[in-house]
């Protein structure tokens, strides 16, 4: 299968999701409309490289024609050199379209939980804490990411303990699996009057959102044991005879 076939192939299951996806809504499916939207996200990108080789391809052989008519000069030497352009543009979108369609991790396009928490340095690491959930709660507003916070615990000062907080959205835990470990930065702090140079350290976690899973229980499959108790019981433990 050349690279054109399989393209096509991917613009037709494109085409099949959108289909899907009217039906789901009609029918209140919102599972599936979350699976078929997920999916959906992930072709968007191979189809709109889809959109431009297609047009590079149908300027070439609209070049090709004129060229072969040979009609007015002027136009076929505007059409050979366009042409040759085309062909540079063609070359480097095939590139980009081989790099897309790069097998992906099956995780890359899940939600997270992000935990950050202060480490060694006292007051300064809290505050160091603080400036990582600003820095990834920025980070997640550029790219356009929805951030929900979980839990958190700040000293007052401006700085933070422990911070737990959800993001979700496209390719969250492709971009930013690689950031759990310790983090660590060395300057003068805020609280710091004689101007020394501090190291201070924080730990990121980055976990996978657990997704809702449905569970089917055959009820031949359960078994119920009912006890009763062989004494009198209740408030009769309490009488004295």
């Amino acid at each position: 299968m050349n690279l054109l076939e399989k393209l096509e192939r991917i613009k037709t299951r494109f085409d099949q999701i959108n289909t899907q996806l009217s039906e789901a809504a009609n029918a209140n499916d919102y599972e599936k409309i979350k699976n078929l939207n997920r999916e959906r996200i992930n072709l968007e990108e191979i189809i709109q490289a889809y959109d431009k080789y297609s047009n590079i391809l149908k300027n070439i052989e609209g070049n090709k024609e004129i060229i072969a008519a040979k009609g007015d000069r002027d136009l076929v030497d505007f059409a050979e050199m366009e042409l040759e352009e085309l062909k540079v543009q063609k070359e480097k979108m095939e590139e980009e379209i081989k790099v897309i369609l790069l097998p992906k991790d099956a995780n890359d396009d899940k939600d997270i939980i992000m935990e950050i928490r202060a480490g060694t340095g006292g007051d300064e690491a809290a505050l160091f804490a603080g400036d990582l959930f600003r820095m990834y709660s920025r980070y997640a507003e550029i790219r356009g990411w929805k951030i929900e916070l979980i839990d958190i615990s700040d000293t007052g000062l401006g700085g933070i303990k422990e911070v737990v907080f959800s993001i979700s959205g496209k390719d969250v835990y492709g971009n930013l699996k690689f950031e759990s470990g310790v983090h660590r930065v060395q300057r003068v702090p805020e609280t710091e009057g004689s101007g020394r140079v501090h190291t201070s350290a924080a730990s990121v976690a980055v976990l996978l959102e657990a997704e809702d899973v449905e569970i089917d229980i055959n009820p031949s499959d359960l078994k119920i044991d009912i006890f009763r108790s062989g004494g009198a019981g209740g408030q009769n433990v309490n009488k004295e005879n």
